[in-house]
């Protein structure tokens, strides 16, 4: 999957984070409902802003759910997933700007769309999908001719750039399709009056993403003399830092203009994640304090731990802090479970779970064909039964301490349980 916005489950609380997957398993279902089984290749991360926008702005209501499935990415588990207008106006996106995707990757010739053979049957499919999200748009209000339009035009625009070129010149496309699509979750909602704030959030987020895709391409794009809008057009990453700062910023602003009915989810996403999705891209990503210094204060005494200095490694004793109860000579009537006893220190040791071979075999098979190996976070080892992080699944990037970051914004999210429950 593909996408600017990747929450770490660690900054989500629990609540939150069953949202989030719903909506994340609710626009894989939509695409497979409405476009097939291979459309769900165009699930994404930042589609499912779409589907959470509609909802935030809507009544609530008994309806926003329905039970699925099991599925290998929820670890062959049924779970509630978002369904209606929002997961169906979220798919019908994702697979018009996924088959645009495609289409770039066809002029480009990357890997094996660079063959004929190849390159014409995605050309195929992605025209199919093309046609499918504009049937999806039409019957939900919205004309995909607008995404059709803007990826059009991207082209020729990267064809005339060159230094000199204004970098925003090049992001337009994007901006306008996404303006065009986050407007909409406010005809879904019933909530005209958001309009106007939700099309400048979608023109700054479509921006973002435009951007942070070609700064984490810049590298592969420059050694396989790939085409990328840094480059053509001669800016520099500060200035790009820049523009990306300014658009988290404006994003911020925009949305403290838009009425919503339920905004937890939206905020964290495009108000907290967003900025470290710029951090992840820039290589800046970091722990930062959730709570800034107030001006005039003095550093406490002792550093930042305080008066009585850093904790110790091993704070109850060890080879670096000694141990009066340690046991040296290993004697098993003094301290079976000091270090160098036989017990091999203190906690004992939780003895080891193993499955026989075949067995453990058998259990990794199942895994494997379950797609749980790459997908399942966490699965459990098949022979020692420890958890085990999926393949394709190694995307947390934060400390767990760091798990909310609401003190840094204007918002009263502080003193909302549901958001900084991480914090706990």
């Amino acid at each position: 999957m593909f996408g600017i916005i990747r929450p770490c489950r660690h900054r989500l609380s629990e609540g939150l984070a069953t949202s989030w997957t719903a909506h994340l398993c609710g626009l894989c279902l939509a695409l497979r409902d409405d476009h097939g089984q291979l459309a769900r290749v165009a699930t994404n991360y930042d589609g499912l802003i779409i589907s959470v926008l509609v909802e935030a702005q809507s009544q609530r209501s008994g309806d926003w759910r329905r039970t699925a499935g099991p599925c290998p990415l929820r670890g062959m588990r049924t779970a509630p997933v978002a369904k209606g207008e929002g997961a169906r106006l979220a798919a019908a996106v994702s697979l018009v700007l996924a088959s645009a995707k495609v289409r770039d990757h066809i002029a480009d010739r990357d890997g094996l769309l660079g063959r004929r053979p190849v390159a014409a049957a995605a050309r195929r499919v992605a025209g199919s999908w093309d046609r499918r999200g504009a049937s999806v748009g039409a019957g939900i209000g919205f004309d995909t001719a607008v995404l059709v339009d803007a990826v059009d035009r991207q082209t020729g625009i990267e064809a005339l750039a060159g230094p000199g070129t204004p970098l925003l010149a090049v992001t337009e496309p994007a901006e306008t399709a996404t303006a065009a699509a986050f407007e909409h979750t406010a005809v879904l909602a019933g909530r005209p009056g958001n309009r106007a704030p939700l099309a400048e959030a979608g023109r700054l987020f479509g921006r973002l993403a435009h951007l942070l895709d070609a700064v984490q391409d810049l590298t592969a794009d420059q050694r396989s003399g790939a085409w990328n809008p840094l480059t053509a057009t001669g800016t520099s990453l500060a200035e790009a830092r820049r523009l990306c700062d300014d658009a988290v910023h404006g994003v911020r602003l925009a949305l403290r203009e838009v009425e919503f009915t339920d905004a937890r989810l939206a905020h964290v996403l495009l108000v907290h994640e967003l900025p470290r999705s710029v951090d992840r891209a820039f290589g800046t990503l970091g722990h930062r304090c959730a709570t800034p210094p107030v001006e005039g204060s003095h550093p406490p005494p002792g550093g930042p731990y305080g008066p009585y200095g850093p904790p110790r490694e091993y704070p109850y004793g060890g080879p670096r802090h000694g141990n009066p109860y340690q046991n040296p000579h290993g004697d098993p009537y003094q301290n079976p479970y000091a270090p160098g006893g036989p017990g091999g220190g203190f906690p004992p040791p939780e003895p080891p779970r193993r499955r026989d071979w075949f067995t453990g075999c058998a259990i990794w098979t199942g895994l494997c064909c379950t797609c749980q190996l790459c997908c399942r976070d966490p699965y459990h080892d098949p022979w020692t039964g420890q958890p085990r992080q999926g393949w394709c699944r190694g995307d947390c990037d934060c400390d767990c301490c760091d798990a909310c970051e609401c003190c840094e914004c204007s918002c009263e999210c502080c003193q909302c349980v549901e958001c900084c429950s991480g914090c706990n």
